[in-house]
């Protein structure tokens, strides 16, 4: 396997990778611990809504032509509702911020530096936008829950390496539809931050 080659994509160049964005994340988030069943229409609204900002940044790790995964982030003041009001909550301006908002890459890319990368990247994109600070969140789960692997390894060491810490006091909910469910429900999801960046 060869090493994959990161770029940073901005402006119109984002448009092109939302199919591709689309699959990925379909694909990745379809295993625990979102379990999440989208469809094409779905994905596509959602990452129209994601990228309408003028500053969202796409970084797309490839293997040749083809994409193997794919990081998102975008100034706070332009990501979704929900993000913003649950930093407003707590006295926090969404000003400051950068939002991570994606990041899925597939399991025979994983444990080769390309997070690390995805990491490097869109801070780097928040300095240039010139951002003090940078969050993302990740869904709640029960760590009893039935369906949770085995073999499952949480991210929080790797995420805590890149100097990222949780935020008990933050959170937001998110509705998608878990597989065999007749209806989107409701999750939670906790944020990690860097302050400063």
């Amino acid at each position: 396997m060869s090493a994959a080659r990161l770029e940073t994509l901005a402006g119109e160049a984002r448009q092109a990778a939302l199919p591709a964005l689309a699959r990925l994340r379909r694909t990745v988030f379809a295993e625990w611990p979102y379990l999440y069943d989208g469809d094409a229409a779905q994905e596509k609204e959602y990452l129209e809504t994601l990228l309408a900002g003028r500053d969202a940044a796409v970084i797309v790790a490839w293997d040749g032509a083809e994409p193997v995964g794919m990081a998102t982030c975008q100034p706070m003041a332009e990501a979704h509702a929900p993000v913003q009001a649950a930093f407003r909550r707590r006295g926090l301006d969404p000003a400051r911020f950068c939002y991570f908002g994606e990041s899925v890459l597939l399991p025979s890319w994983r444990g080769q530096g390309i997070g690390v990368g995805f990491f490097e990247r869109r801070e780097a994109e928040a300095r240039r936008l010139g951002l003090q600070a940078a969050a993302f969140c990740a869904v709640v789960r029960n760590a009893n829950d039935p369906r949770r692997p085995r073999d499952y390894i949480p991210l929080d060491g790797f995420w805590r390496r890149r100097g990222y810490a949780p935020r008990p006091d933050l959170s937001c909910v998110f509705h998608w539809r878990e597989h065999g469910d007749p209806a989107e429900t409701p999750h939670a999801l906790g944020f990690w931050m860097k302050d400063p960046l």
